[in-house]
This record gives C-alpha cells, sequence and structure tokens, in this order.
C-alpha cells in the first residue's frame, strides 16, 4: 500500500469486496487522487477535527439546512458535509454527460409522445396501462403543448458505480429534483476550509448553474414575449428544500414568491408588488402538481395559485417543470427506458439500467415475493428515500409484512437486485477517523429550446451509516463535493 504515514488515513479499513473509488484492488492509491492523498496527508486528525467543525459552523450560519419528517416530529438539521472530496476523471465524466443528456432528452419525448399522439403505447412497447394507473399522469395535460417543447427543463439522474466498475442508473428524478444548492454550498466550504488543494487540480467550476438554469429557462419563454420575467415559486419556509428555493431565486437575480404573491387576470399572471402588478412570464415550480391551482387540482389547496393552470393552457406562462412530467420518473416506467431511448433516439442506452422487476406483471411478482431476502423492494411514486426495503436486512416478520404490502398493490412496487455501491473515505465524527461509506451520485441536466447543460459535478450523496445503501438526507445520509477534471 501507499505511504502508511499519512495519519488520517492511518486507520482506514478497506474491504476488498468493495470497490474502493481511491484504492487499486492491490491497495495502491489511484493515480487521480495521489496528489490529494498527500495534502490531506499533511494535516493531523485534530487539524481535521477542527476544519470539519469550521465547515459545520459555516453551514449553520448559511442557513444551509433540511429538514426529516417522521411519525413523531420534524426536525431541522444542518446538511453532513465531509470535507474529503470525489475525484471524477475526464473520460468518465464524458460518459456520465452524455448518458444523462440521452435519457433527459428520451424522457422529454416520450412525455411529448404520451400527451399528444401516443405512439409508444399504439406500437406496444409501453402499455397504457402503465401510463394510466400512475398518480402522477395529468388528463389535464392531453393536448397541451408546453412552451418551447420542453416538459422535464430539470432532471436529476441518480448514478452509482457498481463493483464491476461500471456506471448505474438507479432512477430518474423529473418532477422537483433537489440538491443542486449543496452541490455549490459544498464546494465553498471546501474551498474556505482547505483552499490550497484547489491550486493543485484542475477542476470545472459548479457556481456557474443559475445562471445557465436561467439562460435555458429564458429559451423557453411564452410566444410574443421578447425579456421574460421569472420568478421561483415556494411551498415555504417550512418546506424540507426551502433554503434550496431560497438560494436558486437569489443567485439567478430572480423573485422567490409563495403562490399568494401572484394572482391570475385575463389568463396572464401577475405578481403583487409595491409598485403594482408586474407579468410572470416563467415560473420554476417547486410546488407538486396537485397543489398548483385550487381550481383545477385540489381545492384545498393554499399554496398555489387561482387560474395558473388556465393560463399554462392558452401557453401564456411557462412552469418549470412542466405538469404532468412525474409520470416519467415513476420508478415502473424506468423499466423501459433501454426501449424508450431506442424508440425515440435511435440510440443504445450510454448509462446502463438496474435490472428491475415490476410486480405488475405476475411472473416478476412470483419471482419477487420468493427472492425478496436478495432484493431491494422500492414504491414506483415515493421520493427520499422513504419507503423502500432493503430484503438481506429484514426480519422474517418484516418480510412477510413487506410481500403483504406488493401482494395488495403490486402496481405499487419495483423490485433490483441489491447493488454494491462503491465506496470513498468518509470522515465520521464518531470515531474521529476516515471510513469507507456507500455514494452515490445526482448529476443535474437543464433542458432549454434546443440547448442543454450538465453541471459539471453534481452531488455525491453519502450513506454515512456503516453498510447502509441508501444515501438520501432525509435518512440520515451526507454529501460530499465532487470534482469533475478537465482533460
Amino acid at each position: 500500500m501507499d505511504n502508511i504515514e499519512n495519519q488520517i488515513f492511518s486507520s482506514y479499513e478497506r474491504n476488498p469486496i468493495l470497490y474502493d473509488e481511491i484504492y487499486k484492488k492491490k491497495g495502491q492509491i489511484k493515480k487521480v487522487y495521489k496528489k490529494l492523498f498527500e495534502l490531506y496527508g499533511k494535516h493531523s486528525i485534530q487539524d481535521y477535527v477542527n476544519l470539519n467543525a469550521k465547515a459545520k459552523s459555516s453551514f449553520f450560519n448559511q442557513g444551509i439546512t433540511f429538514q426529516v419528517y417522521n411519525d413523531k416530529d420534524t426536525q431541522e438539521k444542518i446538511f453532513p458535509f465531509d470535507l474529503f472530496p470525489r475525484i471524477i476523471a475526464p473520460d468518465e465524466w464524458e460518459i456520465i454527460e452524455k448518458g444523462a443528456i440521452q435519457r433527459s432528452k428520451a424522457l422529454n419525448l416520450f412525455l411529448w409522445d404520451i400527451y399528444h399522439d401516443k405512439n409508444i403505447i399504439r406500437e406496444g412497447i409501453v402499455p397504457m396501462e402503465l401510463i394510466s394507473t400512475s398518480e402522477n399522469y395529468l388528463d389535464q395535460m392531453v393536448g397541451i403543448d408546453p412552451p418551447g417543447g420542453i416538459y422535464n427543463h430539470i432532471s436529476g439522474t441518480d448514478i452509482i458505480k457498481h463493483n464491476d466498475g461500471k456506471y448505474y442508473v438507479l432512477e430518474d428524478n423529473i418532477r422537483c429534483p433537489s440538491g443542486v444548492s449543496y452541490v455549490i454550498c459544498n464546494r465553498t466550504a471546501l474551498k474556505r476550509a482547505l483552499f490550497g488543494v484547489f491550486n493543485h487540480y484542475k477542476t470545472y467550476s459548479v457556481t456557474n448553474y443559475a445562471e445557465n438554469l436561467l439562460d435555458l429557462l429564458e429559451t423557453t419563454k411564452p410566444k410574443g414575449v421578447d425579456v421574460p420575467v421569472s420568478v421561483v415559486i415556494t411551498p415555504g419556509m417550512f418546506n424540507s428544500a426551502f433554503y434550496e428555493h431560497s438560494y436558486l431565486a437569489k443567485t439567478m437575480g430572480v423573485e422567490l414568491v409563495e403562490g399568494r404573491d401572484l394572482f391570475v387576470e385575463n389568463d396572464f399572471v401577475y405578481m403583487k408588488t409595491i409598485k403594482g402588478p408586474i407579468k410572470v412570464d416563467i415560473i420554476y415550480r417547486r410546488i407538486d402538481d396537485q397543489f398548483i391551482d385550487p381550481l383545477e387540482f385540489k381545492p384545498d389547496s393554499t399554496l398555489g395559485v387561482p387560474g395558473l393552470f388556465a393560463a399554462y393552457k392558452k401557453g401564456n406562462v411557462t412552469l418549470a417543470n412542466a405538469p404532468g412530467t412525474g409520470v416519467a420518473d415513476d420508478k415502473a416506467v424506468y423499466t423501459y427506458m433501454p426501449q424508450i431511448i431506442k424508440y425515440y433516439l435511435n440510440e443504445e442506452p450510454i448509462l446502463n439500467n438496474v435490472h428491475t422487476y415490476h410486480c405488475s406483471r405476475p411472473d416478476e411478482l412470483k419471482y419477487v415475493l420468493e427472492h425478496i431476502h436478495e432484493l431491494v423492494i422500492k414504491p414506483v411514486d415515493e421520493a427520499g428515500g422513504y419507503g423502500i426495503s432493503i430484503g438481506n436486512r429484514l426480519t422474517k416478520a418484516e418480510i412477510e409484512t413487506v410481500k403483504k404490502q406488493i401482494t395488495e398493490s403490486p402496481r405499487k412496487y419495483v423490485a433490483q437486485p441489491i447493488m454494491s455501491l462503491s465506496v470513498h473515505p468518509t470522515y465520521i465524527d464518531e470515531s474521529e477517523s476516515f471510513e469507507q461509506r456507500h455514494v452515490d451520485l445526482r448529476t443535474f441536466t437543464i433542458l432549454g429550446k434546443d440547448k442543454e447543460f450538465v453541471l459539471k459535478g453534481g452531488l455525491t450523496r453519502v450513506a454515512l451509516q456503516k453498510g447502509n445503501l441508501i444515501v438520501n438526507s432525509s435518512q440520515g445520509g451526507g454529501s460530499k463535493d465532487t470534482w469533475v477534471l478537465k482533460g
């Protein structure tokens, strides 16, 4: 193994069965990590304890928090951040970026099709029953042409590296994918704590996300609008991702509004200001479909804007992402992604799907029920890691409970083999040392009219509990800064 005098790694234990991102199989440090390993090795454990505390303080002072909901109460927490970054080499990033763009474009074409001609259904590639039974399919969107032809303006693609060294997509998120503000704040926190390390690597910036987001959103402005007015709409300060909503509005230089700040008149949307009403052309919404307009969806919603959907149908306002996009990030639709990519783009998938069983298919249901102990069971419409069951962690009683849930609502569940997510050295407070922890990567892709952008970094999420495979912050996960190296 490389120089073991490196104090902060002196007690690091490698499990050779797992794919460790900084070590080769025989224990040598991978080339892209050698300089980083050397630089971090100049610090003592106590230095690192102090730096870690400094980063936590930085997050707290900036209000970088999220909320965790459970049966008993709601807790606001600092987003856990690890100061040892993940590095992605240029050749690997090229695959990830091209794969993320491919999936986003294919999903956009799929959404257009299922809300218009339904050709993919007519040709028997995707069953109509799968679409019509999705809780996120909106009949109200049938025949509507979104401004610029874009449904999924912002997509979050969750990617893992398996122990075969290949990248796989776990799921696509195109309703309201969150986490991009943490990408930028992670970079800021790391630069403040350990600025010198950046001088030794040519790393892409992540602070250009907001300007690209605004630029690409403006390409989808309503017809007849020269200089569009954009806003970010939030459910309010008690939402788990409110920090992100406010951060993005601030960095884009647009207003952060709640439903009560907007009104509709003659099918146009206006923002209330002390100088009088201002017409709004683009709304980046962080409110779920069912709450955006009480006249069209949930009548008791106080979060949305009465008449907003009527304005949208007339083409007078852009909603990003478009209502009804959730049907395409249904985890049952994910099982058809290779066929969807082939059908619309006539290309083979650049990023692999994880083999997925959909429990609405009788033969696959039978297999899942017989092999739950070696599968991950996921609800098709949940986010944040909620509702996931990992078979080999369940007791016999828990397995029977999961079987009952699946049998009663097979459409609601998919199952996947238990993938071995790659591991990365992560500082653990309790032991004051580095330990292996599983990681994934959420990339952020923006689609505009004839333009696209992928943030060169993404959010590396870390499962902080030893052996845990669920990386979501709502399930106790943290994150790392992600460096994409320039070629």
